[in-house]
């Protein structure tokens, strides 16, 4: 159906089209035009960090990073329970071995679980910024450092959130903080690495691109078309985030005093605006007749097909997944419109049951 209030909307009114236009109008349009490295270096300036290196998905991106970490068979990550299945799957495709760890109040990971999950064959650490959350990356990197791991962040949805792991991963998917339609990026300060993940990223060529492949890589490249969305994105990231804040600020008073509503810890960023509640598939039921999208939280890996283990009706993070949802969050949603939205939840809860 055709909804009034989308759950996302991509904010496409900088210099996007002009970007795009002059990529087409130069003929560059694959990964050699020259938007995919001010891209690059435009978002690593932003996150304070010296290299970036564009791909084409977050998913890609995780891939890439950890490859370029030497990750494979008989090696495990540690990922978190309450994720998008891409973060476990970047492992899978490796052919390492996920290790899950369940998630705290807050839907991140839960630190105080991580080391009972280390073992010899451990070799990265994964948080992710679930919603745009930061992880406790203190206690995180202090861990990394008393067990030689490396530090593989999943910042798909906190755009904003600065990097100080080994290598950071975003996503530039359409319902991102900022996108490229489909697109994704590696920060890392280490210029080895950074070369590691260029080179996995263009099908591993030799030096003198002989057609010789000395090891498994991927046609993972963004064209320049989507690097010049990007980048028109990312120039406008600080004005987007603030937008953001407001959209978090004016849902959380509405929606605070609503009975059967329960606000989830704030955001250091917002991505999308997550709550959970009472009678929530009811809720969002009668939200979808009236027009307005939300989406279910993830469900635990654990509980995933690919991953199936028995423990998962005990984890917080599926607790979590059974009442938890988030409403439309975008940066044209104006102030009426979340008035709007939270009034209709208003009205369900109010309604005669």
């Amino acid at each position: 159906m055709t909804y009034h209030y989308p759950v996302s909307m991509p904010s496409l009114d900088g210099r996007e089209l002009e970007y795009v236009t002059s990529t087409i109008s130069d003929g560059w349009i694959s990964s050699q035009g020259p938007y995919v490295a001010r891209f690059e270096k435009a978002f690593a300036d932003y996150n304070g960090v010296a290299h970036g290196v564009a791909c084409s998905s977050g998913t890609a991106a995780l891939t890439l990073a950890l490859r370029a970490l030497n990750v494979g068979p008989g090696d495990e990550v540690i990922v978190p329970e309450f994720t998008m299945i891409a973060s476990a799957w970047a492992v899978t495709y490796t052919g390492a071995t996920p290790v899950f760890v369940d998630c705290g109040d807050d839907l991140n990971i839960d630190v105080t679980r991580i080391e009972e999950a280390i073992t010899p064959r451990t070799k990265v650490i994964m948080p992710v910024h679930v919603y745009g959350r930061r992880c406790d990356m203190d206690a995180i990197m202090d861990l990394a450092f008393q067990y030689n791991l490396r530090v593989v962040e999943d910042s798909a949805e906190a755009h904003g959130v600065r990097p100080v792991g080994d290598i950071a991963c975003f996503s530039l998917f359409a319902n991102k903080i900022i996108t490229s339609g489909e697109g994704g990026i590696c920060l890392t300060d280490d210029p080895v690495l950074a070369g590691q993940i260029g080179h996995l990223r263009a099908m591993a060529f030799t030096a003198d691109h002989s057609f010789l492949h000395k090891k498994l890589a991927y046609n993972f490249r963004m064209t320049a078309m989507q690097a010049a969305v990007a980048l028109a994105q990312t120039e406008r990231l600080d004005d987007i985030l603030a937008r953001r804040a407001g959209i978090e600020k004016r849902y959380d008073d509405g929606l605070r005093d609503i009975p059967g509503i329960t606000l989830m810890p704030p955001r250091d960023v917002l991505w999308m605006y997550d709550v959970r509640a009472e009678r929530r598939d009811e809720l969002l039921a009668y939200l979808t007749g009236q027009g307005i999208e939300t989406r279910l939280f993830f469900k635990a890996m654990s509980r995933q097909p690919g991953y199936l283990d028995e423990r998962w009706p005990t984890l917080n993070a599926t607790r979590f997944s059974e009442d938890g949802f988030y409403l439309p969050t975008y940066t044209s949603l104006a102030d009426t419109d979340i008035d709007h939205i939270v009034a209709k939840v208003r009205e369900f809860y109010e309604r005669p049951a």
